[in-house]
């Protein structure tokens, strides 16, 4: 399973895989069960296992090896869809707070690595938004007053400030301070471990094939063992098959993501692009960051999949057209070969907001589906909401991204 959701050579992963945790085998009991082993699963464990609550982890193949391997680990504290575009669907007050808790999420995740001590080259960073063209250029000028009304810093970069913060030729930036950067492989073993150091149990190669919902709790089944739970937790990025109904509220997407070989000081200076992240406002966008090791990391172009799609002839194509895209702005980019690329399978919902809590049909299930693109602060969000859920508290947040949110009329 893991295997499918990416193609070609993550740059994150290891040459060697390692076995990280046991396979589940013979029967279990637990308090609350966590279907997933990537990054929102690690999370979430790490969560309810801290807080004293029985956790276990059931992974079908690898840990940190799905979508968690894809990921360009942009850890930013805003959602794809821009306030403006969210406040048309939600009205600006519940947007606002979409917002607040992005912001809030991205400092407790990068809280929680710190303490722990994960080693997963974890860096702060400045985010760079910006406008290629004067209809984008309108956009985010409306786009930048809204969030400086409504309590966001940020800064306008004019065309002169852009091209010497990031070396591109464009009318116009928002920049944003307080986003992170990471290694996602790393950062969702480490965490896993420090899971297990609280308590919870991992296991690995235990593919879910049926869930059981019981007068006092779920039955799970895999290849080689059972787990008694109280509940069960579905994080496992998007509606498996075992979620067949809950399918159609999403749309799967293939994003495509390049990195350089390390480049030189000569070289970073001819591109021009300083240590802040940087995406423009197409769509689909485009992103740009440097990596610990002194790679260009580039991606974007995110693809619809659809049926009879040759997934290795598209791979191609699109990695040869995202490299001709980012050498028209980055023109030094033409002398610095690619040594990593590959595509990541991702799940959108309509609004680029995830669904986490339960839903009517399944008693006794806690979700946390379609992070979208920026998939790691959410993760960190649902390992907070999730708990909050299990325990029983009450809160508006929870309204948010519930999956009977509804449109502003």
């Amino acid at each position: 399973m893991s295997q499918s959701l990416w193609v070609g050579q993550p740059l994150w992963l290891p040459a060697k895989t390692t076995h990280q945790f046991p396979k589940l085998s013979g029967r279990h009991k637990t308090t609350v069960a966590i279907v997933g082993g990537g990054i929102t699963a690690a999370l979430t464990a790490h969560s309810f296992a801290s807080a004293g609550i029985e956790t276990v982890v059931l992974e079908a193949g690898a840990v940190a090896r799905g979508s968690t391997a894809a990921s360009s680990a942009l850890i930013l504290q805003e959602p794809d869809l821009e306030l403006a575009q969210l406040a048309d669907r939600y009205g600006l007050r519940s947007s606002q707070r979409i917002w607040q808790l992005g912001q809030q999420s991205v400092r407790d995740l990068t809280s929680l690595l710190r303490r722990l001590r994960i080693r997963c080259d974890l860096a702060g960073r400045s985010a760079i938004y910006y406008a290629a063209d004067a209809e984008a250029l309108e956009r985010l000028r409306q786009e930048f007053q809204l969030r400086s009304r409504s309590g966001f810093a940020a800064d306008w970069l004019g065309v002169r400030e852009l091209r010497d913060t990031t070396g591109i030729s464009g009318r116009g930036a928002i920049r944003t301070h307080g986003n992170a950067q990471l290694d996602p492989y790393s950062a969702c073993v480490g965490v896993l471990r420090s899971a297990v150091a609280a308590g919870a149990r991992v296991f690995e190669h235990s593919q879910v094939q049926r869930i059981e919902v019981q007068k006092h709790g779920v039955r799970i089944t895999t290849p080689h063992g059972t787990i008694d739970s109280q509940g069960v937790v579905i994080a496992t990025g998007y509606a498996t098959r075992y979620f067949r109904p809950l399918a159609g509220r999403f749309r799967l997407y293939r994003t495509y993501v390049l990195a350089t070989e390390p480049v030189s000081a000569r070289q970073r200076a001819e591109l021009g692009l300083s240590d802040v992240m940087v995406w423009d406002a197409r769509r689909p966008y485009h992103y740009a960051r440097w990596t610990h090791d002194r790679r260009l990391l580039l991606g974007g172009g995110d693809q619809l999949v659809r049926p009879g799609q040759k997934r290795q002839r598209q791979f191609e194509r699109a990695r040869t057209e995202l490299r001709q895209y980012f050498e028209g702005v980055f023109p030094a980019l033409a002398d610095i070969p690619t040594e990593f690329a590959w595509e990541g399978l991702f799940a959108m919902t309509p609004d680029s907001l995830p669904y986490i809590g339960p839903h009517p049909r399944y008693p006794r299930h806690l979700f946390a589906l379609g992070y979208g693109g920026n998939g790691i602060s959410f993760s960190q969000l649902a390992a907070r909401l999730l708990l909050e859920q299990w325990r029983g508290v009450k809160s508006r947040d929870h309204t948010l991204f519930a999956f009977d949110r509804t449109r502003r009329s």
